[in-house]
């Protein structure tokens, strides 16, 4: 199926590779993406997608455009529906050619049906971005609101500087794990990546040389297999992982046994992923620091991403493949 989605615009480049775990991408504009998906209802777990639709046409920005459009479609339904436009930032080239009201209003009079716009049971919805105007019917919204509620700090252990869940579980998604694959965080600390994939029906395995994570992480999460173990040799057998997934430590820790630099650590502990994880499945590493080259001494680095986090941090996450 052809769908349509609307995304957020927290990441120039996250949003759409995430989509790659249900679907193929076939077209982008400034938060927007057209794929084709072959279970639609998959959409559901992406992070960085705030709406998903049903990929009904496109035309130019502007109004006689998308007149014609809606003309040639002549939709009809039954059920009391709303139009809705939005405006991305970037889009719209012309000052004057885009008025959210007028697409709205050019929704509400040609399709044939119920007009209500509170509470419809139907939304239709045309996103203006750059040169193209992309029109559909919403199928679901991500419910972003579940994300915060999962916030680090109200687990039951915490520690400071965690990953969110939104970006841990976007990082899940970028594995392309599906539901009862061994997904391994070699460096799980409180567990937050373990319990977005646990939430998607993988089977979790958490490991970290740190004894205090490990019970931590026992807490907070309630199926996963937990071990205490040096990342640099992990009680794991040869291709047994489906998917790698772990956030780097960002400096010198306690936490580390055999590597005794970090530029080591890099080498030992992507030498490890790849020992385990299944050949031509991926691992998802995050760091404070680009370490493409020597990622690519151990496999083959498909996607490069940044995520700046405030001004003295920046993460770098590579998607590799063995």
């Amino acid at each position: 199926m052809k769908l349509l989605f609307e995304l957020s615009g927290e990441n120039p480049t996250l949003p759409y590779a995430e989509i790659e775990c249900v679907a193929s991408v076939t077209d982008t504009r400034p938060q927007v993406a057209v794929a084709e998906c072959p279970v639609p209802t998959a959409a559901r777990r992406l992070a960085m997608t705030q709406v998903v639709l049903e990929y009904l046409g496109e035309c130019a920005p502007d109004i006689s455009s998308f007149r014609h459009l809606l003309s040639d479609l002549s939709i009809t339904t039954d059920q009391p529906f709303a139009g809705r436009a939005k405006l991305v930032h970037e889009g719209c080239q012309e000052k004057n050619s885009c008025s959210q009201r007028e697409f709205e209003r050019l929704i509400g009079t040609m399709i044939t049906g119920p007009v209500q716009l509170i509470n419809p049971v139907e939304e239709y919805r045309a996103i203006l971005s750059q040169d193209r105007c992309y029109f559909g019917r919403v199928l679901y919204r991500i419910d972003r609101g579940a994300y915060n509620e999962r916030n680090p700090g109200k687990r039951e252990f915490f520690h400071p500087g965690v990953m969110m869940p939104r970006m841990a579980r976007t990082l899940v998604n970028l594995s392309c794990a599906e539901a009862g694959t061994t997904m391994l965080d070699p460096f799980c600390g409180t567990g937050g990546i373990l319990i977005e994939a646990e939430m998607l029906g993988l089977r979790a395995v958490g490991s970290d040389f740190d004894p205090l994570m490990i019970r931590g992480s026992k807490e907070n999460v309630k199926e996963g297999n937990l071990l205490l173990a040096d990342t640099t040799r992990l009680p794991v057998k040869d291709c047994s992982v489906g998917a790698v997934v772990t956030d780097f430590p960002y400096g010198q820790s306690v936490c580390i046994k055999k590597a005794d630099t970090m530029e080591r650590l890099y080498h030992d502990a992507l030498e490890e992923c790849n020992r385990v994880l299944v050949p031509g499945h991926r691992a998802i590493v995050v760091t404070h620091r680009d370490i493409s080259e020597i990622a690519n001494q151990h496999m083959n680095v498909l996607q490069h991403h940044t995520q700046r986090v405030h001004k003295s941090l920046t993460r770098y996450i590579l998607v590799l493949r063995k």
